[in-house]
């Protein structure tokens, strides 16, 4: 039985990410692969059976001294990989958001302990823009022996890069949140639970964290066409802001006089929270002007919400417009606001797609299913 060590120094800090490697070591448990985990203190253990789950990345995010928690990270990789070594592991898989000198550490000790390295990489983007590419980006695909990304739109950016690093990439979907989650059921008690109105008024979410790129801003402007045809639709706002202004949004509904219509929760969203404010929602809007892959479409469809998103490439290699979910042109204020117009009135096609997307993720996007695609990239090691 092969070792594999996950190292998801994230983990639950400001999000859900921790639900991805949860998910990630049970798919490979579930092919014979002998996983730990290692992670941070502020992740749950998952009490998953068979999985070794360790917890010493120590307070990482707790200083607001940059370097204190650099130290902290220094020594939770040094406790982590050289006990995931002594223990046999010789295939240690990493997740990637961002290329620094932290990451390079992990990666060349790594390396320095004759172990293999593998890299699952989220953040395409910023590790394709030029100006980001620098010592730290070459150093880590020298580096690194296998690399994983979650569509060919990703891979293909990856390798504009550069063409070499083609023969090391697969492809690997990102999975579904169905093992660690609750579907609330009773719309009225979510509604009283998050404190809103208990009334009929079909309600819009835009969930997950505030950034530029999110494209709340389409919405808005879109939003304002819907609610003269529609004036009873709420817009429910929930996720905390992430280096971007809010002041933006906030100008756009106070010029558009939006603000009866719009309940903003924008704050972090606790975990116990998040399937309430699914459960009442009637659509999960994601007007993104660029993405390489989205967690909080997972979530929604895992969640049993219909989807209407940007016609973006990773958004058309996942789902089929009317199938599973609603496609709107990307950035087009007035196509975003005719197709919610058009869904709001339509409550029969929401419940179907509604349920071709559920079915979709949890037999397309399932854990083994990935697992055994993990298996497979492995195996070329």
């Amino acid at each position: 039985m092969s070792k594999i060590a996950i190292i998801d120094t994230l983990g639950a800090h400001g999000g859900s990410f921790h639900f991805y490697t949860f998910g990630q070591a049970k798919g490979l448990i579930h092919h014979g692969f002998d996983v730990s985990l290692y992670t941070n203190n502020e992740t749950p253990d998952p009490k998953i059976s068979k999985l070794n789950f360790f917890t010493y990345y120590r307070n990482i995010f707790a200083s607001q001294l940059i370097i204190i928690n650099g130290l902290q990270w220094v020594l939770g990789s040094l406790r982590s990989i050289f006990h995931a070594r002594f223990r046999g592991v010789s295939v240690f898989h990493f997740h990637i958001f961002y290329a620094n000198i932290l990451v390079i550490f992990n990666l060349l000790l790594v390396k320095l302990l004759f172990g293999k390295v593998v890299v699952t990489i989220h953040d395409v983007n910023s590790l394709s823009r030029d100006e980001d590419y620098s010592i730290s980006y070459s150093l880590m695909y020298k580096l690194t022996d296998l690399i994983l990304t979650h569509n060919q739109f990703s891979k293909q950016k990856i390798i504009m890069i550069d063409k070499s690093l083609g023969r090391k990439i697969y492809i690997i979907p990102h999975g579904n949140y169905t093992p660690f989650i609750q579907i609330q059921q009773d719309k009225s008690k979510s509604k009283k639970y998050l404190g809103l109105p208990d009334d009929n008024k079909p309600i819009i979410l835009f969930f997950g964290m505030i950034k530029e790129v999110k494209g709340l801003d389409v919405l808005l402007q879109a939003f304002r066409k819907v609610i003269e045809i529609n004036p009873h639709t709420i817009l429910l706002i929930a996720g905390k802001v992430w280096n971007d202004d809010f002041s933006v949004y906030q100008h756009l509904i106070d010029e558009y006089n939006l603000a009866s219509n719009i309940i903003l929760h924008n704050h972090f969203i606790s975990h116990n929270d998040v399937g309430h404010y699914y459960c009442v929602s009637d659509l999960v809007v994601l007007p993104y002007k660029r993405i390489y892959q989205s967690g909080v479409l997972m979530m929604a469809l895992s969640y049993e919400r219909p989807v209407l998103v940007s016609d973006l490439e990773p958004f058309k290699e996942t789902l089929i417009d009317n199938e599973n979910g609603f496609f709107f042109k990307a950035e087009d204020i007035d196509d975003l606001a005719k197709k919610l117009s058009f869904l709001l009135r339509d409550a029969e096609n929401l419940q179907r797609v509604q349920k071709n997307g559920n079915r979709l993720v949890n037999h397309r996007f399932g854990w083994n299913q990935i697992g055994g695609l993990i298996k497979q990239a492995y195996q070329t090691l």
